[in-house]
């Protein structure tokens, strides 16, 4: 496993180098665990249930507790930024002091972990609206620092802060080479969360599943 990520790595910076690195529709390198197949994600998609948007009230982002303590000195932004990086070298603190990152979102290299954001795939105000409100404090912490599934991703700044807490409906990446990726993605964690779309965001998705 270890041997076929530096292959995705090194293939994909010649593609870069080359330009072709826009015809390239997987993830860069490491990136989250694949989402399940298209027939998989379509079946799900299926399963989630329509319902409107909930409230924002009571909603705030300390009520996710998130960047816990993972692994050592690491918190899960730190374990996502190694992840997701191609030649990460990290101190004792677990911090990245070197590497680069590809953000499939806007095609974008971030050579500097500070410009790096680590996206929820399902904000937490998304979530929040979606059924989250109703969960303890445990299952959102949970959620927010999920990283058996695609919700946790590391991409550029200014992408993160477009999509805000924006659902497909609303906002899909600029990069359509990666709305496949996105959907399924986005349709697993929902699913398996138990979290509620709703009619436009469902009709949405299953629109990002017919560019597979």
């Amino acid at each position: 496993m270890v041997m076929r990520s530096r292959l995705l790595r090194t293939l994909f910076a010649v593609l870069v180098a080359v330009g072709v690195a826009a015809a390239v529709t997987g993830p860069a390198a490491a990136y989250p665990p694949d989402p399940p197949s298209v027939a998989e994600s379509r079946a799900q998609l299926d399963a989630i249930t329509v319902a409107a948007p909930g409230s924002d009230d009571g909603y705030s982002r300390e009520l996710f507790p998130h960047w816990l303590g993972q692994e050592g000195n690491c918190n899960t932004r730190e374990v996502v930024l190694r992840r997701d990086g191609s030649g990460v070298q990290t101190g004792a603190d677990c911090y990245p002091d070197s590497g680069s990152w590809y953000s499939v979102y806007d095609r974008d290299w971030l050579s500097d972990p500070s410009d790096v954001h680590i996206d929820h795939m399902v904000p937490l105000a998304e979530a929040w609206r979606s059924g989250a409100d109703s969960w303890s404090q445990q299952r959102r912490a949970d959620f927010a620092n999920d990283l058996s599934r695609g919700q946790l991703i590391a991409v550029s700044g200014s992408s993160n802060m477009s999509k805000s807490d924006q659902d497909p409906a609303e906002w899909r990446p600029e990069n359509t080479n990666w709305w496949c990726y996105y959907g399924r993605h986005w349709i697993d964690v929902k699913h398996d969360w138990g979290l509620t779309a709703d009619a436009a965001e469902k009709s949405a998705l299953d629109r990002m599943l017919d560019t597979c």
